[in-house]
């Protein structure tokens, strides 16, 4: 046995207690696991898992209490909630992440079937009839013998009858633990696969939440422009009756109708986003495109921002991400399959057993005097085989420092996501703060200018100027808001909030 195969044991006498079992005839060893131990996953941003609060949180507005699942409740939107609820019922992701979760715990009861005895049973009816072997005799006397040579090649004998019935039964005996070994992974393999569904359904739940919110954004943006451009054109219907009285320029009505069709041209854009957002919902709900036109029709506003948003703590954060949680788990996986891939370094023994019934007769099939048994210890060792089993280890060791890399890197990942987000969440508040004042301005001095216009103090081209001022502040108010709710989902996604435990 390699010399570095010594570490990989439970404890030191493990290969004595082998040696002992196979030389009293035991026919079970517990205790006894080829391979290392798993003892958790590596310790990464140390810093991280021991602070209060994250790097980038923002001076205002978050707060370090635990973060709620269901973050979507605080919107107060009840047909978002609809929307999500669909999605996590429906969606064709979710189903495939079901399933796959199913198969996963079916490999695991298949594993764990493995470790038990397999007992067969098997029932036969056989009808035979021997050839006459004195027909083979010599020609010469055969032929000599005349009419009573005839008579003895017509007398075969009858035919034969067997019928049986009986259970064959095998284990192999889990000496060294790499059945165990096998389940052991097997089973982080399925919690794997559940984080996996977790996942899916955070991502899934952020999706349709940021859908959501384009759809109301590109609404309200939409329903602007409609009432700036049936203000605008009021406006060039009077600067044509101006004109035709003699009080206005031919250039007025020009610029007039230029702003105009300036402001109609961004309704078909717009529009045409809010049907992609309408099949996008749609289609994240499992439903066929167009099946939400009508309950999502009409222009509603964008969902309220809670005043404070709840963010927890890194340590809090790290343990909760269905991502993190599921490269932890395939770490304990490969650390496993090493003891797998070790335990065929050594013998493997199996019991053979079997019990029979025979007679040629059916109805003295089950008599005492027709019962047979066999019992037999069965030992197989794959003792030279020039390097294949230690190629498996090494290749499974360098699969569990992969694994362990990517637990790293999904750690650090992770904590990058959720400080970014918290970033870009600070910072867009101050950055709709700003423009909300920029449209307040811009409301101020459009209303001043309408009214000096009207008073024939100010030119036309000073009028068009402010409304269209006025219009763009009050669009990048809209936008800037519905950009701070995407980023308020984005943090909770961040964060890992929105999956659901799975029963079963």
């Amino acid at each position: 046995m390699p010399s570095h195969l010594n570490m990989m044991f439970n404890r030191p006498s493990c290969i004595a207690l082998a040696a002992a079992a196979l030389l009293s005839g035991l026919t079970v060893l517990s205790g006894c696991t080829v391979g290392p131990d798993y003892h958790g996953a590596p310790q990464v941003a140390r810093d991280a898992h021991s602070s209060a609060t994250f790097v980038r949180t923002p001076a205002s507005g978050t707060n370090a209490t635990p973060a709620p699942k269901q973050w979507w409740l605080a919107f107060n939107d009840a047909q978002l909630n609809d929307l999500i609820a669909a999605a996590l019922a429906n969606s064709p992701d979710v189903h495939i992440a079901q399933a796959r979760l199913r198969e996963s715990r079916s490999q695991l009861q298949t594993q764990r079937a493995d470790a038990l005895p397999k007992i067969s049973g098997d029932a036969a009816a056989i009808r035979m009839r021997e050839p006459d072997l004195s027909s083979l005799s010599s020609g010469s006397s055969s032929s000599s013998s005349g009419s009573s040579g005839s008579s003895a090649a017509s007398s075969g004998r009858g035919p034969l009858q067997l019928y049986t019935a009986g259970f064959d039964a095998s284990w192999e005996i889990d000496l060294f633990g790499g059945t165990r070994r096998a389940i052991e992974a097997a089973s982080a393999d399925a919690e794997a696969v559940d984080a996996d569904l977790a996942d899916t359904q955070v991502s899934l739940a952020a999706e349709v939440a940021q859908t959501y919110i384009d759809l109301r954004d590109q609404q309200t943006r939409l329903e602007l422009a409609q009432r700036q451009a049936e203000t605008e054109q009021k406006m060039l219907t009077l600067t044509q009756q101006r004109r035709e009285r003699g009080t206005a320029a031919d250039v007025d009505v020009e610029r007039l109708n230029t702003q105009v069709q300036n402001t109609r041209a961004t309704l078909i854009p717009l529009d045409a986003q809010v049907t992609d957002s309408l099949d996008r919902l749609a289609v994240l709900t499992g439903r066929e495109p167009g099946a939400l036109d009508e309950q999502l029709a009409g222009t509603r506003p964008l969902p309220a921002m809670p005043a404070t948003v709840a963010v927890g703590d890194p340590s809090a954060m790290l343990q909760q991400r269905p991502d993190i949680r599921a490269a932890e788990r395939r770490l304990a996986s490969s650390n496993a399959q090493i003891g797998e891939h070790v335990a065929d370094f050594f013998p493997k023994v199996t019991l053979l057993g079997d019990i029979s019934f025979s007679a040629s007769d059916p109805g003295h099939l089950i008599r005492k005097n027709n019962f047979s048994w066999i019992g037999a210890p069965y030992l197989q060792w794959n003792a030279f085989d020039f390097g294949r089993t230690l190629g498996s280890v090494h290749a499974a060791e360098a699969s569990r420092d992969e694994a362990e890399a990517r637990y790293t890197k999904t750690v650090l990942g992770a904590l990058q996501d959720a400080n970014s987000s918290l970033s870009r969440y600070g910072h867009q508040r101050e950055h709709v703060v700003t423009l909300q004042k920029v449209e307040a301005s811009a409301t101020h001095s459009a209303t001043l200018m309408r009214q000096r216009y009207s008073a024939g103090v100010s030119t036309l081209i000073d009028l068009l100027d402010t409304q269209r001022e006025e219009f763009t502040a009050q669009q990048n108010v809209v936008a800037g808001r519905a950009e701070l709710l995407k980023d308020f989902v984005s943090l909770q996604k961040s964060l890992g909030m929105g999956w659901q435990a799975q029963q079963g």
